[in-house]
């Protein structure tokens, strides 16, 4: 199949979060099985035009009122992917709409103004530079709301008969990745997108006098997917949907979740090179000495005989951290205070949350903080605590639930969305499990888990071994996602013949 991956991000050329590590892994390792995948995202102003190649010419986008667009296009080949099957990721280059700081926004502009039009430019981009390199896809794979109006203008401009421009036998899927991010905006900008205001109100855009890019979408996709099957079922009712959830019970029969895997080149104890010595499942050495090294780098004492809690997170409401850092009872406070545990943080995010850190680190000596984002800590994090906490309000599929698994380090989280997926719950009469779970949102849910856990360090540490290895022995690789996504397509493609 010829597979065109429509994204905003993609590693390691621009990333904000776990769409940019999906989009450029499921691309490789659709390549892997044998399929001619391309990649198109904007050029945004970080990324360095000097090492790319452009193409000759310019790219004529039509717009809004008759009006055309112009960009270049530069390309390169995707790091990681098979010299036989190459992956081709090409850059829209517009310097008005992408040759700025951010992709979405900046600290001062958090979502640019003329991201409606940032991105529907984007979307339409996409199938001319198909017309511009001759090729045309099976599949056009469109991610989250930036890319959302691709599968709305194959439907409404581009697969009809009448415009014979070669995408009559393209079918879209439409992923995504967190449906509380929606690209919402005033119908203003409607115009500029090129498209009859009959397909406005056909095609899902009206929201509350204002347009919805994702909805839109979700009404125009072939066959829309997220990111793990707990939360394709959570998505459908209203305390997950983002009040999009009767759109999704609407296209329940095209909707479906396939969970994200993980780069086992790179979180793999047994090949990292972050960590002081490498480790698996039958030598577990590696793991202790990660532990002490973890210690060291936050100013603990070292001891082997303390459980570390361990977390790696942006700090904002949708990662539980209200009820983990604020004032109740039962939060980061009450936890470092009443139990005999070390507790270890590296994030950044809400100006509130990282004032708070720093004021608990300061009068905890059992509590230490790093604010910011660091590759090398995370792998430290992951392979030296013993326990991993992710008190997620929601969670589409989460990565770090599966790094931990994969390190032996035990996951503590609420059972939502791709943490239900990959977690199963300890027994303390069986000793079977991977991790501990809760399901309310609360700061005691938080405290009574966190102290299960450590009960359970202290008590049944034969139980904690045994999870241990149970959880490295799972498989959470790309190859198996990468099956699923193909089955999916070859359901589409013969749904259109």
């Amino acid at each position: 199949m010829k597979i065109l991956m429509v994204a905003s991000e993609a590693v390691p050329f621009a990333k904000t979060g776990g769409l940019a590590d999906m989009v450029s892994a499921l691309s490789i390792n659709l390549a892997k099985l044998g399929h001619e995948v391309k990649i198109v995202m904007p050029r945004y102003y970080s990324i360095d035009r000097s090492k790319l190649k452009q193409l000759p010419g310019a790219l004529g986008v039509p717009v809004g009122c008759g009006g055309e667009e112009w960009s270049g296009v530069y390309t390169t080949s995707m790091p990681g992917a098979p010299s036989k099957k190459p992956v081709q990721v090409y850059f829209i280059d517009h310097e008005i709409f992408f040759g700025k700081d951010g992709i979405y926004g900046i600290p001062s502009e958090p979502d640019f103004l003329d991201n409606s039009r940032r991105f529907s430019f984007f979307c339409r981009a996409a199938f001319q530079l198909c017309r511009k390199i001759d090729w045309y896809p099976d599949i056009l794979h469109a991610h989250d709301w930036p890319a959302a109006l691709a599968p709305v203008y194959l439907k409404f401009a581009e697969r009809i008969p009448a415009s014979a421009g070669g995408f009559e036998k393209t079918v879209s899927l439409l992923t995504i990745h967190n449906l509380g991010y929606q690209g919402i905006y005033s119908k203003d900008n409607f115009a500029y997108m090129g498209l009859g205001w009959d397909v406005f109100y056909e095609a899902g855009f009206e929201d509350w006098s204002m347009l919805n890019m994702l909805k839109a979408g979700l009404y125009s996709a072939d066959k829309i997917n997220t990111v793990s099957p707990n939360y394709a079922e959570e998505t459908k009712i209203q305390a997950h949907g983002f009040r999009l959830d009767g759109v999704l019970r609407y296209r329940s029969a095209d909707y479906s979740g396939i969970l994200n895997g993980i780069d086992t080149a790179v979180w793999n104890p047994a090949k990292d090179k972050y960590i002081p010595q490498k480790y698996s499942a039958k030598d577990m050495e590696g793991k202790a000495k990660a532990k002490e090294a973890l210690q060291r780098e936050f100013g603990l004492p070292p001891n082997a005989k303390v459980p570390i809690v361990g977390m790696v997170t942006r700090l904002t409401e949708q990662k539980g951290v209200g009820d983990l850092f604020g004032p109740a009872y039962g939060s980061a406070w009450s936890i470092c205070r009443d139990m005999d545990l070390q507790m270890v943080i590296l994030g950044s995010g809400d100006p509130w949350c990282e004032y708070e850190i720093g004021s608990l680190a300061s009068r905890l000596s059992n509590f230490r903080a790093k604010i910011g984002y660091s590759e090398e800590i995370s792998h430290l994090i992951e392979a030296g605590s013993d326990f991993f906490l992710m008190p997620s309000r929601y969670e589409p599929c989460g990565l770090n639930q599966m790094y931990s698994l994969a390190y032996g380090t035990l996951p503590i989280v609420r059972r939502t969305g791709g943490l239900a997926d990959t977690v199963e719950n300890y027994s303390e009469t069986s000793g079977s499990g991977t991790g501990f779970m809760f399901e309310d949102l609360t700061p005691s849910a938080i405290y009574n888990t966190v102290g299960w856990a450590v009960w359970a360090w202290y008590n049944r540490p034969k139980h904690i071994e045994a999870m241990r290895l149970r959880g490295m022995k799972m498989d959470f690789s790309w190859e198996q996602s990468a099956q699923k996504y193909i089955e999916l397509y070859e359901k589409e493609i013969e749904a259109l013949d």
